[in-house]
């Protein structure tokens, strides 16, 4: 989509401070940290939400999740913990209409989150 932020850093035109892409995905650190270790992991197919998901998005969605675990993994995260947030719509959160998942790590969380 021509005025999507995600897709914009996707195709380059807009820069990034990304750690991990593959032919599915790009992942690179959120500008508005909530943890100390935040990254945004976005599908290079743009969806605006989870809510706008189908059943053609099930295997995008799986690699998402597994993309998360190996960041976790790599970056040393995955023995205390992490936490990985889908936000879905503007009252879940949502502030960038094209679908991303939060890896969240470097600190201690609580729930419920909200």
């Amino acid at each position: 989509m021509k005025n999507c932020i995600f897709c914009k850093i996707i195709s380059g035109d807009l820069p990034s401070s990304k750690v991990f892409e593959d032919e599915t995905c790009v992942a690179f650190k959120d500008i508005h940290p909530q943890a100390p270790f935040h990254v945004l992991i976005v599908p290079r197919e743009h969806f605006d939400s989870l809510d706008k998901a189908e059943e053609k998005h099930k295997e995008t969605l799986g690699h998402l999740l597994l993309t998360a675990a190996e960041i976790a993994r790599r970056e040393g995260f995955s023995q205390k913990g992490y936490r990985v947030v889908i936000n879905t719509n503007a009252d879940g959160g949502q502030t960038v209409f094209h679908l991303h998942v939060h890896l969240l790590a470097g600190r201690i969380f609580v729930f419920p989150p909200g």
